[in-house]
């Protein structure tokens, strides 16, 4: 922690280009958890309604070929606070066991999170409460429990409400939530059943309203990584009242997650549930007048569910839109995500941007609006002039993703070209290549057709990736 302030305090110091407080808008990060890019309205969904989500669109800018910092949870959230893809940042794969289990006894819990990042880590929070912003995040942390060196408030967070740990989160009607160091019990939970009284969700956008009218007088950092639509498939009887119509289809129960009587209903009555909650977080900065002054963004930590876990249906919904690949795939269907930015007065309403771009973009391009300066080595380009309309996107960017689960997966996007390696568990793989400007849905593998693509992508890969004693991959860390 002594390093990060200090890196910080040199950041500040050294920013020349820092705006003035007056100047500074409050920010605003929504990020659904399993949200599917094809399970928005203003994406192309035809079943589940989302209104307010679709609004938030309307008003400002929506990206088209946006990717996930992973197609995992834990290293997705990683890149996204880091600004570095997985080749090099320090969570590169989910995990729960490890020297932080200590943490079951001393806070009396058994669910003891994800591996922490270490202390030394930069975060955006940290840049920005280096800057005066004050931090709150509510929903999912799932980067290290409360004690450790992961936990949020010892990573720049004045406040954090929700679950630590991934684990915990598999129930929206749990015994507790955290606030800080406290367990708060939820009325009406008993944190074993299907149904309770007081929905996760439901708290996460009360405590983030909260937060937001105490610290109106700004600049503040907002991070929502709510938990919905990741499974299990629970609900408000509220928001389930409106698809009563949907047809269902039967699952084989798993035995991992509640079942639901009507999954269908539902998945996207979950949906609908985070969509009424990004209404009501709009409507409230409309109440206050901050409208002007606040960049709301809206994403997604990986692609959709997968097989019907739980009984979600994304082959019924087309959650993927059409792309190939679900949640832990590096095919576009597991990385393409949502992003929606809306700034009232700033951010043209209605407009589209059609240029990739990835989950460690949002690090530089949030601290080019609050006047902070990023670190040197993150891999993120800054999209604030983009957004606003005053730089064209930067075209012919390369992209990169490893993942050790899933029997080892990496891709490459190197312009319009992906590189794409499955089952590197086993050693070494060949690649698949595809056209993405004229094969979106990766269906046709030309790696045959293209010697000189496949050996750039080859180079980026390597380029790309440094050995990780926590995350061991031994097919890419051999020489």
């Amino acid at each position: 922690m002594l390093l990060s302030l200090l890196a910080i305090a040199w950041l500040a110091c050294t920013n020349l280009h820092a705006a003035e407080p007056g100047q500074r808008p409050n920010i605003i990060l929504i990020m659904a958890d399993d949200l599917g890019v094809g399970e928005l309205g203003c994406y192309g969904q035809k079943l589940i309604k989302t209104p307010r989500i679709d609004a938030l669109a309307s008003d400002g800018m929506r990206f088209t070929q946006f990717y996930s910092g992973s197609p995992l949870c834990a290293p997705s959230r990683c890149a996204l606070m880091t600004g570095k893809h997985t080749g090099h940042g320090f969570i590169r794969d989910n995990g729960e066991k490890g020297h932080w289990d200590w943490v079951e006894e001393k806070y009396d819990t058994k669910f003891s999170g994800q591996r922490p990042i270490p202390d030394e880590t930069v975060t955006l929070a940290e840049l920005l409460h280096g800057r005066g912003y004050a931090t709150g995040a509510t929903g999912k942390w799932g980067l290290g429990h409360y004690g450790t060196t992961g936990s949020p408030t010892m990573q720049g967070f004045d406040l954090f409400y929700g679950y630590y740990c991934q684990r915990h989160a598999h129930n929206h009607y749990p015994a507790f939530l955290w606030r800080n160091g406290e367990q708060e019990p939820l009325p009406g939970n008993t944190g074993q059943d299907a149904t309770g009284a007081t929905h996760s969700h439901d708290t996460f956008v009360e405590n983030a309203k909260e937060f937001i009218r105490k610290q109106r007088e700004g600049p503040f950092l907002l991070y929502m990584p709510v938990i919905v639509p990741h499974l299990a498939i629970q609900t408000t009887e509220e928001a389930i009242a409106q698809y009563a119509e949907m047809p269902e289809a039967p699952y084989q129960q798993d035995g991992q997650y509640h079942q639901h009587p009507r999954p269908h209903a539902g998945y996207a009555a979950m949906v609908s549930q985070l969509d009424r909650g990004v209404g009501e977080i709009v409507d409230l900065i409309a109440e206050l007048g901050l409208d002007e002054n606040t960049l709301i963004l809206f994403t997604s930590d990986n692609g959709p569910t997968f097989d019907r876990i739980g009984g979600a249906d994304s082959d019924f919904f087309d959650s993927s839109a059409g792309l190939r690949g679900r949640k832990r795939d590096v095919y576009e269907g597991g990385i393409r995500v949502p992003l929606i930015a809306r700034w009232s007065g700033k951010i043209k309403a209605g407009s589209t941007e059609n240029a990739p771009a990835a989950m460690w973009d949002l690090l530089p391009t949030l601290c080019d609006a609050a006047g902070a300066t990023p670190p040197a080595d993150v891999d993120g380009v800054d999209l604030l002039p983009v957004m606003l309309g005053q730089e064209p996107p930067r075209v012919g960017r390369d992209f990169y993703w490893e993942l050790p689960a899933n029997g080892g997966v990496q891709a490459v996007r190197h312009g319009d070209w992906k590189g794409v390696r499955v089952g590197l568990g086993k050693g070494p793989q060949p690649w698949q290549l595809y056209d993405l400007a004229n094969d979106p849905r990766e269906t046709t593998d030309v790696v045959g057709n293209h010697p000189d693509v496949l050996e750039a992508i080859d180079t980026i890969a390597s380029a790309s990736h440094v050995p990780s004693k926590e995350f061991p991959f031994p097919a890419l860390d051999s020489p």
